[in-house]
């Protein structure tokens, strides 16, 4: 199965944690959306968003990548790491997938180190995330995708 992740990971490198666990078992097309403001996704089947939360939602190069980017009627699923656990945090990207009849097959996320605004005062939160575990987890959800696909 031909994949492709679509990332953004600024800050403390959280997600792309995340991705280079999965890209280190896995063959994966890995794309920065800093860096790829288009690509052609039309050959690959499981296409993955993968961001940092800000302001409650993916950050906006990654939305817009997938406004873009993403042909219709792909396979998506979502990564993405945090400093709070709140729910929602997909919201906006699933409509954005789903407005191109994307079938969405999963979402996997998990606390990652935060120092944001007040944050910093205390040193940030959710400190040493993603570990270990987190990693695991993030590529037992992939391998579970492509498993089921």
């Amino acid at each position: 199965m031909k994949t492709a992740i679509v990332y953004y990971s600024k800050h403390h490198g959280n997600t792309k944690k995340l991705i280079d666990a999965i890209a280190a078992k896995h063959e994966v097309t890995l794309i920065d959306a800093t860096q790829t403001q288009s690509f052609d996704l039309r050959e690959y089947d499981l296409i993955g968003f993968a961001s940092g939360i800000y302001y409650s939602k993916f950050h906006k190069t990654v939305l817009e990548f997938a406004q873009k980017n993403l042909p219709g009627k792909k396979s998506v699923f979502f990564l993405y790491t945090y400093g709070r656990k709140m729910e929602g945090y997909t919201k906006v990207i699933r409509e954005a997938v789903l407005e191109k009849s994307a079938q969405i097959k999963g979402a996997f996320g998990c606390p990652g180190f935060n120092t944001f605004g007040p944050f910093k005062l205390v040193g940030g939160i959710a400190k040493g995330h993603p570990d270990s575990d987190d990693t695991a987890r993030a590529l037992s959800f992939f391998e579970n995708l492509i498993a089921h696909s």
